[in-house]
Protein backbone atom coordinates (compact mmCIF):
# COMPACT_ATOMS: atom_id res chain seq x y z
CA UNK A 1 0.00 0.00 0.00
CA UNK A 2 3.45 2.68 0.32
CA UNK A 3 3.21 3.22 -3.40
CA UNK A 4 -1.00 3.68 -3.12
CA UNK A 5 -0.52 6.42 -0.33
CA UNK A 6 0.58 8.66 -3.43
CA UNK A 7 -3.21 8.67 -4.33
CA UNK A 8 -4.72 9.70 -0.87
CA UNK A 9 -4.46 13.53 -2.22
CA UNK A 10 -7.11 12.45 -5.11
CA UNK A 11 -9.41 11.04 -2.23
CA UNK A 12 -8.69 14.19 -0.32
CA UNK A 13 -10.35 15.98 -3.38
CA UNK A 14 -13.34 14.22 -4.07
CA UNK A 15 -14.26 13.17 -0.28
CA UNK A 16 -18.00 14.19 -0.93
CA UNK A 17 -18.55 11.57 -3.67
CA UNK A 18 -16.56 9.28 -1.40
CA UNK A 19 -18.36 9.99 1.52
CA UNK A 20 -22.07 10.10 -0.08
CA UNK A 21 -20.97 6.89 -1.51
CA UNK A 22 -20.47 4.98 1.99
CA UNK A 23 -23.50 6.25 3.03
CA UNK A 24 -25.24 4.87 -0.13
CA UNK A 25 -23.58 1.84 0.16
CA UNK A 26 -24.99 1.19 4.03
CA UNK A 27 -28.42 1.92 3.00
CA UNK A 28 -28.38 -0.30 0.33
CA UNK A 29 -27.51 -2.98 2.58
CA UNK A 30 -29.78 -1.85 4.83
CA UNK A 31 -32.67 -2.22 2.15
CA UNK A 32 -31.05 -5.84 1.51
CA UNK A 33 -31.43 -7.42 5.07
CA UNK A 34 -34.67 -6.36 5.59
CA UNK A 35 -36.39 -8.62 2.52
CA UNK A 36 -34.38 -11.41 4.66
CA UNK A 37 -36.30 -10.17 7.69
CA UNK A 38 -39.97 -9.92 6.10
CA UNK A 39 -39.57 -13.71 4.47
CA UNK A 40 -38.84 -14.88 7.65
CA UNK A 41 -42.26 -13.46 8.96
CA UNK A 42 -44.43 -14.04 6.07
CA UNK A 43 -43.65 -18.18 6.44
CA UNK A 44 -44.07 -17.92 10.04
CA UNK A 45 -47.29 -16.05 9.47
CA UNK A 46 -47.94 -18.92 7.16
CA UNK A 47 -46.73 -21.92 8.87
CA UNK A 48 -48.45 -20.84 12.05
CA UNK A 49 -51.44 -20.20 10.98
CA UNK A 50 -51.86 -23.35 8.38
CA UNK A 51 -53.15 -25.45 11.25
CA UNK A 52 -56.18 -22.84 12.31
CA UNK A 53 -57.03 -22.64 8.17
CA UNK A 54 -57.52 -26.05 8.76
CA UNK A 55 -59.45 -26.06 12.25
CA UNK A 56 -61.86 -23.49 9.88
CA UNK A 57 -62.22 -26.62 7.64
CA UNK A 58 -66.36 -26.74 6.39
CA UNK A 59 -66.81 -23.54 7.98
CA UNK A 60 -67.41 -20.26 6.70
CA UNK A 61 -64.56 -18.70 8.55
CA UNK A 62 -62.21 -20.47 6.31
CA UNK A 63 -62.87 -18.36 3.42
CA UNK A 64 -62.31 -15.03 5.57
CA UNK A 65 -59.40 -16.77 6.92
CA UNK A 66 -57.53 -17.39 3.75
CA UNK A 67 -58.51 -14.56 2.52
CA UNK A 68 -56.37 -12.55 5.52
CA UNK A 69 -53.75 -15.31 5.29
CA UNK A 70 -52.93 -14.07 1.74
CA UNK A 71 -53.51 -10.44 2.16
CA UNK A 72 -50.72 -10.23 4.50
CA UNK A 73 -48.69 -12.63 2.50
CA UNK A 74 -49.34 -10.11 -0.57
CA UNK A 75 -48.40 -7.41 1.42
CA UNK A 76 -45.43 -9.05 2.88
CA UNK A 77 -44.38 -9.29 -1.40
CA UNK A 78 -45.31 -5.80 -2.20
CA UNK A 79 -42.93 -5.00 0.88
CA UNK A 80 -40.07 -7.24 -0.83
CA UNK A 81 -40.33 -5.56 -3.94
CA UNK A 82 -40.01 -1.98 -2.17
CA UNK A 83 -37.13 -2.85 -0.84
CA UNK A 84 -35.50 -4.23 -3.45
CA UNK A 85 -36.38 -1.19 -5.25
CA UNK A 86 -35.26 0.96 -3.10
CA UNK A 87 -32.04 -1.13 -2.69
CA UNK A 88 -31.08 -1.11 -6.17
CA UNK A 89 -32.05 3.46 -6.57
CA UNK A 90 -29.39 3.40 -3.99
CA UNK A 91 -26.64 0.88 -5.57
CA UNK A 92 -27.42 2.98 -8.23
CA UNK A 93 -26.43 5.88 -6.33
CA UNK A 94 -23.63 4.39 -4.94
CA UNK A 95 -21.82 3.38 -8.46
CA UNK A 96 -22.88 7.43 -9.18
CA UNK A 97 -20.59 8.52 -6.29
CA UNK A 98 -17.46 5.89 -6.18
CA UNK A 99 -17.64 5.15 -10.20
CA UNK A 100 -17.97 7.97 -11.19
CA UNK A 101 -15.01 9.31 -8.68
CA UNK A 102 -12.26 6.83 -9.80
CA UNK A 103 -13.30 8.18 -13.49
CA UNK A 104 -12.57 11.38 -12.61
CA UNK A 105 -9.54 10.39 -10.53
CA UNK A 106 -8.14 8.95 -13.93
CA UNK A 107 -9.07 12.01 -15.68
CA UNK A 108 -6.84 13.29 -13.38
CA UNK A 109 -4.06 11.04 -13.61
CA UNK A 110 -3.74 10.75 -16.91
CA UNK A 111 -3.79 14.84 -17.15
CA UNK A 112 -1.00 14.91 -14.40
CA UNK A 113 1.36 11.99 -16.72
CA UNK A 114 1.04 14.04 -19.99
CA UNK A 115 1.80 17.25 -18.52
CA UNK A 116 4.85 15.58 -16.90
CA UNK A 117 5.98 14.32 -19.44
CA UNK A 118 5.70 17.10 -21.69
CA UNK A 119 8.06 18.71 -19.12
CA UNK A 120 10.92 16.11 -19.08
CA UNK A 121 13.63 16.85 -21.74
CA UNK A 122 15.09 14.38 -24.92
CA UNK A 123 17.39 12.50 -22.74
CA UNK A 124 14.30 10.95 -20.36
CA UNK A 125 12.52 9.86 -24.12
CA UNK A 126 15.97 8.48 -25.90
CA UNK A 127 16.23 6.08 -22.41
CA UNK A 128 12.47 5.16 -22.44
CA UNK A 129 11.09 3.44 -25.52
CA UNK A 130 7.35 4.81 -26.58
CA UNK A 131 5.49 1.80 -25.73
CA UNK A 132 6.39 1.96 -22.66
CA UNK A 133 5.52 5.62 -22.10
CA UNK A 134 1.87 4.82 -23.58
CA UNK A 135 1.44 1.99 -21.33
CA UNK A 136 1.70 3.94 -18.14
CA UNK A 137 -0.29 6.41 -19.01
CA UNK A 138 -2.91 4.06 -20.57
CA UNK A 139 -3.14 0.56 -18.99
CA UNK A 140 -1.50 1.45 -15.48
CA UNK A 141 -3.63 4.06 -15.29
CA UNK A 142 -6.63 1.91 -15.75
CA UNK A 143 -5.29 -0.72 -13.42
CA UNK A 144 -5.05 2.17 -10.70
CA UNK A 145 -8.65 3.07 -11.47
CA UNK A 146 -9.78 -0.37 -10.75
CA UNK A 147 -8.49 0.46 -7.02
CA UNK A 148 -9.71 3.63 -6.65
CA UNK A 149 -13.74 2.35 -8.28
CA UNK A 150 -14.69 -1.21 -7.83
CA UNK A 151 -12.33 -2.68 -5.68
CA UNK A 152 -13.07 0.61 -3.04
CA UNK A 153 -16.27 0.10 -3.55
CA UNK A 154 -16.87 -3.83 -3.22
CA UNK A 155 -14.58 -3.32 -0.05
CA UNK A 156 -16.35 -1.14 1.77
CA UNK A 157 -20.19 -2.73 0.61
CA UNK A 158 -18.15 -5.71 1.72
CA UNK A 159 -17.36 -4.42 5.27
CA UNK A 160 -20.89 -2.67 5.53
CA UNK A 161 -22.52 -5.90 4.64
CA UNK A 162 -20.56 -8.39 6.88
CA UNK A 163 -21.29 -6.18 9.59
CA UNK A 164 -25.31 -5.77 9.00
CA UNK A 165 -25.30 -9.33 8.22
CA UNK A 166 -23.06 -10.56 10.75
CA UNK A 167 -25.09 -8.68 13.21
CA UNK A 168 -28.61 -9.64 11.97
CA UNK A 169 -27.26 -13.81 11.86
CA UNK A 170 -26.04 -13.71 15.51
CA UNK A 171 -29.08 -11.75 17.12
CA UNK A 172 -30.68 -15.14 16.01
CA UNK A 173 -29.13 -17.85 16.36
CA UNK A 174 -24.73 -17.89 16.87
CA UNK A 175 -24.51 -21.44 16.79
CA UNK A 176 -26.22 -21.37 13.01
CA UNK A 177 -24.33 -18.59 11.95
CA UNK A 178 -20.96 -20.11 12.91
CA UNK A 179 -21.59 -23.16 10.47
CA UNK A 180 -23.10 -20.74 7.80
CA UNK A 181 -19.47 -19.01 7.42
CA UNK A 182 -17.91 -21.88 7.73
CA UNK A 183 -16.97 -22.24 3.79
CA UNK A 184 -17.03 -18.25 2.80
CA UNK A 185 -12.85 -18.34 4.24
CA UNK A 186 -12.16 -21.24 2.04
CA UNK A 187 -14.12 -19.56 -0.64
CA UNK A 188 -12.29 -16.35 -0.73
CA UNK A 189 -8.88 -18.05 -0.38
CA UNK A 190 -9.93 -20.05 -3.16
CA UNK A 191 -10.84 -17.07 -5.41
CA UNK A 192 -7.57 -15.50 -4.20
CA UNK A 193 -5.72 -18.26 -5.88
CA UNK A 194 -7.61 -18.73 -8.49
CA UNK A 195 -7.81 -14.85 -10.07
CA UNK A 196 -3.67 -14.80 -9.11
CA UNK A 197 -3.41 -17.62 -11.85
CA UNK A 198 -5.80 -15.95 -14.03
CA UNK A 199 -4.18 -12.62 -13.56
CA UNK A 200 -0.61 -14.46 -14.47
CA UNK A 201 -2.41 -15.73 -17.87
CA UNK A 202 -4.34 -12.84 -18.67
CA UNK A 203 -0.81 -11.35 -18.68
CA UNK A 204 1.11 -13.57 -20.94
CA UNK A 205 -2.00 -13.64 -23.52
CA UNK A 206 -2.10 -9.62 -23.60
CA UNK A 207 1.98 -9.75 -23.78
CA UNK A 208 1.21 -12.43 -26.86
CA UNK A 209 -1.62 -10.26 -28.29
CA UNK A 210 1.03 -7.13 -28.30
CA UNK A 211 3.80 -9.37 -29.63
CA UNK A 212 1.35 -9.59 -32.35
CA UNK A 213 0.04 -6.74 -33.17
CA UNK A 214 3.58 -5.27 -33.15
CA UNK A 215 4.31 -7.96 -36.25
CA UNK A 216 1.57 -7.56 -37.84
CA UNK A 217 1.75 -3.64 -37.54
CA UNK A 218 5.34 -3.86 -38.64
CA UNK A 219 4.59 -6.68 -41.65
CA UNK A 220 2.06 -3.80 -43.04
CA UNK A 221 4.23 -0.73 -42.52
CA UNK A 222 6.98 -2.42 -44.79
CA UNK A 223 4.89 -4.34 -46.85
CA UNK A 224 6.67 -3.05 -50.13
CA UNK A 225 10.37 -3.66 -48.62
CA UNK A 226 8.50 -7.36 -47.63
CA UNK A 227 6.91 -7.67 -51.11
CA UNK A 228 10.23 -6.67 -52.63
CA UNK A 229 12.34 -9.24 -51.67
CA UNK A 230 9.38 -11.34 -52.11
CA UNK A 231 9.60 -12.61 -48.34
CA UNK A 232 5.42 -13.50 -47.96
CA UNK A 233 6.00 -17.32 -47.40
CA UNK A 234 8.54 -16.40 -44.54
CA UNK A 235 6.43 -13.79 -42.55
CA UNK A 236 3.45 -16.12 -42.76
CA UNK A 237 5.32 -18.41 -41.57
CA UNK A 238 6.27 -16.31 -38.72
CA UNK A 239 2.94 -15.02 -38.09
CA UNK A 240 1.41 -18.60 -38.18
CA UNK A 241 4.02 -19.69 -35.08
CA UNK A 242 2.69 -16.69 -32.74
CA UNK A 243 -0.88 -16.89 -33.85
CA UNK A 244 -0.22 -21.09 -32.55
CA UNK A 245 1.57 -19.77 -29.03
CA UNK A 246 -1.13 -17.13 -28.58
CA UNK A 247 -4.01 -19.52 -29.17
CA UNK A 248 -1.83 -22.05 -26.62
CA UNK A 249 -1.90 -19.19 -24.28
CA UNK A 250 -5.66 -18.42 -24.46
CA UNK A 251 -6.51 -22.16 -24.50
CA UNK A 252 -4.81 -22.70 -20.61
CA UNK A 253 -6.67 -19.23 -19.55
CA UNK A 254 -9.60 -21.09 -20.51
CA UNK A 255 -9.05 -23.66 -18.57
CA UNK A 256 -8.73 -21.70 -15.44
CA UNK A 257 -12.16 -19.67 -15.96
CA UNK A 258 -13.87 -23.14 -16.88
CA UNK A 259 -13.25 -24.38 -13.27
CA UNK A 260 -13.93 -21.08 -11.12
CA UNK A 261 -17.31 -21.34 -11.29
CA UNK A 262 -18.13 -24.65 -10.54
CA UNK A 263 -15.71 -24.62 -7.44
CA UNK A 264 -17.80 -21.33 -6.84
CA UNK A 265 -21.06 -23.27 -6.73
CA UNK A 266 -19.63 -25.84 -5.06
CA UNK A 267 -18.86 -24.18 -2.04
CA UNK A 268 -22.52 -21.52 -2.06
CA UNK A 269 -24.34 -25.22 -2.51
CA UNK A 270 -21.96 -26.49 0.81
CA UNK A 271 -23.19 -23.02 2.61
CA UNK A 272 -27.01 -23.79 1.86
CA UNK A 273 -26.60 -27.58 3.01
CA UNK A 274 -25.04 -26.53 6.24
CA UNK A 275 -27.56 -23.91 6.41
CA UNK A 276 -30.75 -26.38 6.08
CA UNK A 277 -29.05 -29.23 7.98
CA UNK A 278 -28.11 -27.46 11.07
CA UNK A 279 -30.67 -25.44 10.49
CA UNK A 280 -33.34 -28.12 10.96
CA UNK A 281 -31.87 -29.23 13.94
CA UNK A 282 -32.29 -25.94 15.54
CA UNK A 283 -36.00 -25.89 14.83
CA UNK A 284 -36.76 -29.38 16.30
CA UNK A 285 -34.85 -28.44 19.00
CA UNK A 286 -37.53 -25.66 19.33
CA UNK A 287 -34.53 -23.01 19.00
CA UNK A 288 -35.32 -21.74 15.64
CA UNK A 289 -38.38 -21.09 12.99
CA UNK A 290 -38.45 -22.64 9.62
CA UNK A 291 -39.00 -18.48 8.89
CA UNK A 292 -34.88 -18.41 10.20
CA UNK A 293 -33.66 -21.18 8.05
CA UNK A 294 -35.29 -19.47 4.97
CA UNK A 295 -33.83 -15.97 6.20
CA UNK A 296 -29.99 -17.59 6.66
CA UNK A 297 -30.15 -19.24 3.28
CA UNK A 298 -31.13 -15.39 2.26
CA UNK A 299 -28.38 -14.06 4.53
CA UNK A 300 -25.97 -16.60 2.74
CA UNK A 301 -27.06 -15.84 -0.49
CA UNK A 302 -26.20 -11.95 0.01
CA UNK A 303 -22.40 -12.83 1.37
CA UNK A 304 -21.79 -15.34 -1.15
CA UNK A 305 -20.44 -12.59 -3.92
CA UNK A 306 -19.22 -9.96 -1.77
CA UNK A 307 -16.96 -12.80 0.34
CA UNK A 308 -15.76 -13.87 -3.05
CA UNK A 309 -14.63 -10.36 -4.40
CA UNK A 310 -12.35 -9.83 -1.56
CA UNK A 311 -9.60 -12.60 -3.44
CA UNK A 312 -10.71 -10.36 -6.52
CA UNK A 313 -10.33 -7.16 -4.46
CA UNK A 314 -6.69 -8.12 -3.30
CA UNK A 315 -6.00 -9.15 -6.91
CA UNK A 316 -6.34 -5.26 -8.01
CA UNK A 317 -4.77 -4.04 -5.12
CA UNK A 318 -1.78 -6.13 -5.81
CA UNK A 319 -2.23 -4.96 -9.82
CA UNK A 320 -2.98 -0.91 -8.95
CA UNK A 321 0.05 -1.07 -6.10
CA UNK A 322 2.46 -2.63 -9.20
CA UNK A 323 1.32 -0.24 -11.64
CA UNK A 324 1.36 2.90 -9.42
CA UNK A 325 4.79 2.27 -8.71
CA UNK A 326 5.13 2.44 -12.13
CA UNK A 327 3.36 5.69 -12.30
CA UNK A 328 5.38 7.26 -9.18
CA UNK A 329 8.78 6.13 -11.00
CA UNK A 330 8.19 8.37 -13.69
CA UNK A 331 6.40 10.98 -11.87
CA UNK A 332 9.90 11.65 -10.00
CA UNK A 333 11.72 12.37 -12.56
CA UNK A 334 12.40 15.88 -12.51
CA UNK A 335 12.85 17.66 -15.58
CA UNK A 336 16.82 18.36 -16.80
CA UNK A 337 15.72 21.16 -18.43
CA UNK A 338 14.63 24.08 -16.23
CA UNK A 339 13.83 27.44 -17.60
CA UNK A 340 14.40 31.07 -16.37
CA UNK A 341 12.15 33.73 -15.96
CA UNK A 342 13.06 35.90 -18.68
CA UNK A 343 10.50 36.38 -21.37
CA UNK A 344 11.07 39.19 -23.84
CA UNK A 345 8.72 40.15 -26.66
CA UNK A 346 10.75 39.86 -28.94
CA UNK A 347 14.43 38.76 -29.86
CA UNK A 348 17.06 40.08 -31.70
CA UNK A 349 18.87 37.23 -33.12
CA UNK A 350 22.41 37.75 -31.50
CA UNK A 351 24.00 33.95 -30.33
CA UNK A 352 27.49 33.56 -28.84
CA UNK A 353 28.25 29.98 -27.67
CA UNK A 354 31.33 30.30 -25.57
CA UNK A 355 33.58 26.83 -25.60
CA UNK A 356 30.78 24.35 -25.65
CA UNK A 357 31.12 20.67 -25.20
CA UNK A 358 27.97 18.32 -25.63
CA UNK A 359 28.94 14.57 -24.04
CA UNK A 360 26.02 12.30 -24.18
CA UNK A 361 25.94 10.10 -20.42
CA UNK A 362 24.25 7.18 -22.05
CA UNK A 363 27.20 6.00 -24.56
CA UNK A 364 29.80 8.52 -23.92
CA UNK A 365 29.66 10.50 -27.05
CA UNK A 366 31.40 13.69 -27.18
CA UNK A 367 28.88 15.55 -30.05
CA UNK A 368 30.48 18.53 -29.69
CA UNK A 369 33.51 19.84 -28.42
CA UNK A 370 34.96 23.22 -27.52
CA UNK A 371 32.78 25.12 -30.19
CA UNK A 372 32.60 28.77 -30.43
CA UNK A 373 31.21 30.91 -32.79
CA UNK A 374 28.67 34.28 -33.04
CA UNK A 375 26.19 35.03 -34.61
CA UNK A 376 25.29 39.03 -35.14
CA UNK A 377 21.23 40.22 -35.71
CA UNK A 378 20.17 39.68 -38.94
CA UNK A 379 22.55 37.75 -40.16
CA UNK A 380 22.80 34.21 -41.68
CA UNK A 381 24.79 31.42 -40.27
CA UNK A 382 25.74 28.05 -42.47
CA UNK A 383 26.84 25.04 -40.93
CA UNK A 384 28.13 22.14 -42.60
CA UNK A 385 30.06 18.76 -42.38
CA UNK A 386 29.81 15.19 -42.74
CA UNK A 387 26.95 12.78 -40.90
CA UNK A 388 27.97 12.26 -37.20
CA UNK A 389 30.21 15.62 -36.77
CA UNK A 390 27.16 17.12 -34.53
CA UNK A 391 25.10 19.47 -36.68
CA UNK A 392 21.71 18.00 -35.16
CA UNK A 393 23.19 18.45 -31.75
CA UNK A 394 24.00 21.51 -31.97
CA UNK A 395 20.12 22.28 -33.38
CA UNK A 396 19.13 20.79 -30.06
CA UNK A 397 21.97 23.35 -27.77
CA UNK A 398 20.50 26.08 -29.56
CA UNK A 399 16.82 25.37 -28.93
CA UNK A 400 17.38 24.38 -25.62
CA UNK A 401 16.44 20.51 -25.75
CA UNK A 402 19.67 19.98 -24.07
CA UNK A 403 22.07 21.78 -22.26
CA UNK A 404 25.87 21.51 -22.99
CA UNK A 405 27.63 19.66 -20.47
CA UNK A 406 30.53 22.74 -20.56
CA UNK A 407 30.18 25.80 -21.77
CA UNK A 408 27.48 28.22 -22.12
CA UNK A 409 25.06 29.68 -24.76
CA UNK A 410 24.29 33.49 -24.81
CA UNK A 411 21.48 34.57 -26.56
CA UNK A 412 20.93 38.53 -26.90
CA UNK A 413 23.39 39.19 -24.22
CA UNK A 414 21.76 36.75 -21.78
CA UNK A 415 22.63 33.15 -21.14
CA UNK A 416 20.27 30.90 -22.52
CA UNK A 417 19.39 29.13 -18.72
CA UNK A 418 17.70 32.15 -18.01
CA UNK A 419 15.24 32.60 -21.19
CA UNK A 420 11.35 31.30 -20.13
CA UNK A 421 11.23 28.04 -22.36
CA UNK A 422 7.45 28.52 -23.67
CA UNK A 423 8.77 32.18 -24.64
CA UNK A 424 12.25 30.94 -26.26
CA UNK A 425 10.44 28.21 -28.22
CA UNK A 426 7.64 30.38 -29.36
CA UNK A 427 9.94 32.84 -30.97
CA UNK A 428 12.10 30.69 -32.66
CA UNK A 429 11.17 28.43 -35.63
CA UNK A 430 12.49 25.14 -36.08
CA UNK A 431 12.45 22.56 -39.11
CA UNK A 432 14.23 19.30 -37.98
CA UNK A 433 15.80 16.89 -40.33
CA UNK A 434 13.33 14.04 -39.47
CA UNK A 435 9.78 15.66 -40.44
CA UNK A 436 7.02 14.72 -38.47
CA UNK A 437 3.14 15.57 -39.86
CA UNK A 438 0.36 15.02 -38.04
CA UNK A 439 -2.84 12.54 -39.37
CA UNK A 440 -4.63 16.43 -40.03
CA UNK A 441 -4.57 18.14 -42.93
CA UNK A 442 -2.26 19.80 -44.76
CA UNK A 443 -3.90 23.05 -43.89
CA UNK A 444 -3.90 21.90 -40.06
CA UNK A 445 -0.08 20.68 -40.43
CA UNK A 446 0.57 24.08 -41.55
CA UNK A 447 -1.01 26.31 -39.20
CA UNK A 448 0.14 24.09 -36.34
CA UNK A 449 2.54 27.28 -35.76
CA UNK A 450 0.00 29.77 -35.84
CA UNK A 451 -0.72 30.49 -31.71
CA UNK A 452 -3.67 32.48 -32.74
CA UNK A 453 -6.88 31.33 -34.98
CA UNK A 454 -6.68 29.19 -38.44
CA UNK A 455 -6.40 32.12 -40.80
CA UNK A 456 -6.09 30.26 -44.44
CA UNK A 457 -4.43 33.11 -47.00
CA UNK A 458 -1.50 32.67 -43.96
CA UNK A 459 -1.43 29.19 -44.52
CA UNK A 460 -1.29 29.60 -48.54
CA UNK A 461 1.13 32.30 -48.47
CA UNK A 462 3.49 30.04 -46.23
CA UNK A 463 3.16 27.36 -48.78
CA UNK A 464 3.61 29.57 -51.48
CA UNK A 465 7.16 30.62 -49.37
CA UNK A 466 7.82 26.74 -48.80
CA UNK A 467 6.93 26.40 -52.88
CA UNK A 468 4.38 23.40 -51.97
CA UNK A 469 1.74 25.45 -53.11
CA UNK A 470 1.28 24.62 -56.82
CA UNK A 471 1.70 20.65 -55.73
CA UNK A 472 -0.84 21.55 -52.58
CA UNK A 473 -3.40 22.76 -55.17
CA UNK A 474 -3.24 19.65 -57.61
CA UNK A 475 -4.37 17.41 -54.51
CA UNK A 476 -7.94 16.71 -55.28
CA UNK A 477 -9.14 18.07 -51.31
CA UNK A 478 -6.67 20.45 -52.04
CA UNK A 479 -5.41 22.02 -48.38
CA UNK A 480 -8.26 19.93 -47.00
CA UNK A 481 -6.44 16.49 -47.96
CA UNK A 482 -5.41 14.73 -45.09
CA UNK A 483 -2.07 13.44 -45.17
CA UNK A 484 -2.01 10.33 -43.26
CA UNK A 485 -0.24 8.87 -40.71
CA UNK A 486 3.33 10.89 -40.46
CA UNK A 487 2.38 12.31 -43.85
CA UNK A 488 2.52 8.75 -45.52
CA UNK A 489 0.56 9.82 -48.35
CA UNK A 490 3.01 12.55 -49.59
CA UNK A 491 6.33 11.80 -51.23
CA UNK A 492 9.82 13.07 -48.98
CA UNK A 493 9.79 16.65 -51.07
CA UNK A 494 6.28 17.61 -50.08
CA UNK A 495 6.76 16.44 -46.50
CA UNK A 496 9.79 18.89 -45.99
CA UNK A 497 8.47 21.81 -47.98
CA UNK A 498 5.15 21.51 -45.42
CA UNK A 499 7.25 21.17 -42.47
CA UNK A 500 9.13 24.37 -43.75
CA UNK A 501 5.90 26.41 -44.24
CA UNK A 502 4.61 25.30 -40.23
CA UNK A 503 8.08 26.99 -39.50
CA UNK A 504 8.13 30.04 -41.82
CA UNK A 505 3.84 30.84 -40.78
CA UNK A 506 5.17 31.16 -37.09
CA UNK A 507 7.13 34.50 -38.45
CA UNK A 508 9.89 33.66 -35.96
CA UNK A 509 13.05 35.66 -35.17
CA UNK A 510 14.95 32.86 -35.33
CA UNK A 511 14.99 30.03 -37.59
CA UNK A 512 17.02 27.04 -37.60
CA UNK A 513 17.16 24.48 -40.45
CA UNK A 514 18.35 21.20 -39.63
CA UNK A 515 19.43 19.45 -43.09
CA UNK A 516 15.72 19.63 -44.13
CA UNK A 517 16.35 20.12 -48.05
CA UNK A 518 17.88 17.11 -48.65
CA UNK A 519 14.57 15.73 -50.10
CA UNK A 520 14.24 18.58 -52.98
CA UNK A 521 16.12 19.49 -55.86
CA UNK A 522 18.05 21.84 -56.60
CA UNK A 523 15.99 24.38 -58.58
CA UNK A 524 13.40 23.79 -55.71
CA UNK A 525 15.72 24.80 -52.91
CA UNK A 526 16.73 27.94 -54.38
CA UNK A 527 13.45 29.05 -54.51
CA UNK A 528 13.12 28.16 -51.12
CA UNK A 529 16.33 29.64 -50.29
CA UNK A 530 15.54 32.73 -52.13
CA UNK A 531 12.22 32.95 -50.26
CA UNK A 532 14.00 32.81 -46.72
CA UNK A 533 16.62 35.63 -47.52
CA UNK A 534 12.75 37.49 -48.19
CA UNK A 535 11.06 37.00 -45.42
CA UNK A 536 14.01 36.29 -42.55
CA UNK A 537 15.40 40.12 -43.84
CA UNK A 538 16.59 41.36 -40.67
CA UNK A 539 16.27 38.12 -39.04
CA UNK A 540 18.80 35.90 -37.49
CA UNK A 541 19.22 32.26 -39.71
CA UNK A 542 21.00 29.09 -38.51
CA UNK A 543 20.99 26.69 -41.90
CA UNK A 544 22.21 23.26 -41.45
CA UNK A 545 23.41 21.36 -44.07
CA UNK A 546 25.63 18.51 -45.46
CA UNK A 547 24.97 20.25 -49.03
CA UNK A 548 27.45 23.23 -49.62
CA UNK A 549 24.51 24.28 -52.32
CA UNK A 550 22.39 25.17 -49.43
CA UNK A 551 24.71 27.25 -47.10
CA UNK A 552 26.96 29.09 -49.65
CA UNK A 553 24.95 31.82 -50.01
CA UNK A 554 25.06 32.42 -45.77
CA UNK A 555 26.69 35.30 -44.41
CA UNK A 556 29.14 33.33 -42.02
CA UNK A 557 29.84 29.71 -42.30
CA UNK A 558 31.18 27.08 -40.08
CA UNK A 559 32.85 23.67 -41.18
CA UNK A 560 31.87 20.69 -38.36
CA UNK A 561 33.91 18.09 -38.41
CA UNK A 562 33.81 15.00 -35.35
CA UNK A 563 32.21 17.71 -33.35
CA UNK A 564 35.05 20.46 -33.52
CA UNK A 565 34.89 23.44 -35.78
CA UNK A 566 37.03 22.71 -38.84
CA UNK A 567 37.06 25.90 -40.60
CA UNK A 568 35.09 28.63 -40.60
CA UNK A 569 34.16 32.04 -43.05
CA UNK A 570 32.18 33.23 -46.00
CA UNK A 571 31.95 31.11 -49.40
CA UNK A 572 34.97 32.76 -50.85
CA UNK A 573 37.01 32.79 -47.82
CA UNK A 574 36.78 28.92 -47.24
CA UNK A 575 37.12 27.68 -50.78
CA UNK A 576 40.13 29.81 -50.61
CA UNK A 577 41.37 27.71 -47.84
CA UNK A 578 41.44 24.51 -50.35
CA UNK A 579 40.65 22.76 -46.96
CA UNK A 580 37.52 20.17 -46.29
CA UNK A 581 34.63 22.32 -47.39
CA UNK A 582 36.41 23.22 -50.70
CA UNK A 583 36.50 19.26 -50.62
CA UNK A 584 32.94 18.67 -50.24
CA UNK A 585 32.59 21.47 -52.50
CA UNK A 586 34.21 19.83 -55.32
CA UNK A 587 32.48 16.64 -54.53
CA UNK A 588 29.30 17.43 -54.73
CA UNK A 589 29.49 19.08 -57.70
CA UNK A 590 31.17 16.12 -59.41
CA UNK A 591 27.93 14.40 -58.34
CA UNK A 592 25.76 16.58 -59.39
CA UNK A 593 27.45 16.90 -63.30
CA UNK A 594 27.68 13.17 -63.21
Amino acid sequence: MKELKTLNKYFLKYSRHLGWGILFVTISNLFGIFPAQLTRNALDVVAGNIDTYRLFNGFGLQNDFYKLLTFNIFLFGILVLSMALLKGIFMFLMRQTIIVMSRHIEYDMKNEIYAHYQKLGLSFYTSNNTGDLMNRISEDVGRVRMYVGPAIMYTINLIVMFLLVIWAMVSVNARLAFYVLLPLPIMSFMVYNVHDKINKRSEAVQAKLSDLSTFVQETFSGIRVLKAYVREKQFLKAYSIQSSDYRDLSMNLVKVNALFMPSMLLLVGLSTILTIYVGSIEVMNGRLTVGNIAEFVLYVTMLTWPVASLGWVVTIVQRAAASQERINEFLKIQPDIVGGNYAPERLKGEIILQNVTVKYPQSGTVALNNVSFSVKPGQSLGVIGRTGSGKTTLVNVLLRLLDPSEGNVVLDGKNLKDFDLGVLRDRTGCVPQDVFLFSDTIKGNIAFGLKSKMDLSKVEQAAKDADVYDNIAEFPMGFNTIVGERGITLSGGQKQRISIARAIIKQPDILVFDDCLSAVDTLTEEHILSNLRRIMKDRTTVLISHRVATVKNADHIIVLDEGSIAEDGNHQELMAKRGLYASLFEMQLLEEIS
